[in-house]
């Protein structure tokens, strides 16, 4: 079978998870056996395996108390007992930090090769051929393996969501054999607030140094998200300077995103940040910058300043 991990929040599954559903059925197109099997790992999470059963022949469910919390002992444990036990000839982990955490632990316990933050899977004969980012996100290399089971990274945002498949796949409790674990989580923060995260964004706004300052930022790029509903996002420069958190930088050090609509304001558009947004269906980038690199990957461009521009498409968003 082909091995996918779901992550899921708040009940429902994330759309890294749908993402993943799509690289594994481009594997499964291209000569990799097996039903695609969902692995639902947690507590209480009833609702978010029947959503599972829409997108793969099999979900696995493991509803456990000493699931309840992510540990990557515990994940990586599951992960390598279930891909044993199921005779897996591919495991599919997400590229999310906790992703990247317990993946290469899974594939030690497999003794697997491990691909890793894929953004295109796909067969070379027997072997799984993945391609990824290197040199800055200014390469992308093709890199194989071989062997009975693999391990692959899939980098957020890389793949297009799945749509659901025809019926519902089988359910079934699977029970483990976990380790005590050596770490023990005391406490959990999240961040609270109002917008979509940038991962779950169907239209994200992103401001660059271009904006002006933090005051601009929040008054242009956070006040026409606000005014939308979209996600805010920011370039490397912006993060760096202070002006906002790490969360929500895009690009090849930060967040790789595939939004329906991304708009740019004050983006000069360096390769960096291309690499992290440059899949999204449609970039409208404003611009006083006529010259500004974005234009050229830009499918509707306003060479102009955001203080005047982004007012007026606030007042028409009201409308």
């Amino acid at each position: 079978m082909i091995l996918i991990v779901a992550e899921h929040a708040g009940g429902k599954l994330a759309k890294s998870t749908l993402e993943m559903v799509t690289a594994a059925r481009d594997v499964a197109g291209a000569g990799r056996e097996g039903p695609i099997t969902l692995l639902v790992l947690g507590q209480n999470v009833a609702g978010v395996a029947t959503e599972a059963a829409g997108y793969a022949e099999q979900v696995l469910v493991a509803d456990l108390p000493a699931l309840a919390t992510y540990n990557p002992e515990l994940w990586a444990a599951a992960a390598a007992q279930i891909a044993q036990e199921g005779e897996a000839n591919l495991v599919v982990i997400g590229g999310s930090r906790s992703g990247r955490e317990y993946a290469p632990r899974v594939a030690v316990k497999l003794d697997a090769p491990y691909l890793e933050d894929a953004t295109r899977l796909g067969t070379n004969g027997a072997a799984v051929q993945a391609q990824r980012y290197t040199f800055l996100a200014r390469v992308t290399e093709t890199v194989e393996a071989e062997g009975g089971v693999i391990v692959v990274t899939v980098k957020p945002g890389s793949f297009a969501p799945a749509a659901a498949a025809a019926g519902a796949g089988e359910q079934y409790d699977v029970e483990l054999d976990l380790p005590a674990p050596r770490v023990e989580v005391t406490g959990k923060s999240v961040e609270k607030t109002s917008r979509v995260a940038l991962s779950e964004a169907d239209v994200i706004v992103t401001g660059g140094r271009g904006v002006g300052s933090p005051e601009n930022f929040s008054t242009y790029v956070e006040g026409l998200a606000d005014r939308i509903g979209a996600g805010v996002g920011a370039t490397r420069a912006v993060v760096d300077a202070g002006w906002r958190p790490y969360a929500e930088q895009v690009g090849q050090t930060g967040k790789t995103v595939q939004p329906g609509a991304y708009i740019a304001l004050g983006v000069s558009g360096a390769v960096q940040h291309l690499s992290g947004m440059g899949k999204s269906k449609y970039i409208v980038a404003i611009n006083k910058d006529a010259e500004a690199p974005i234009f050229k990957v830009a499918d509707y461009g306003i060479v102009g300043d955001i203080t005047q521009i982004v007012p007026a498409l606030i007042e028409a968003a009201k409308k």
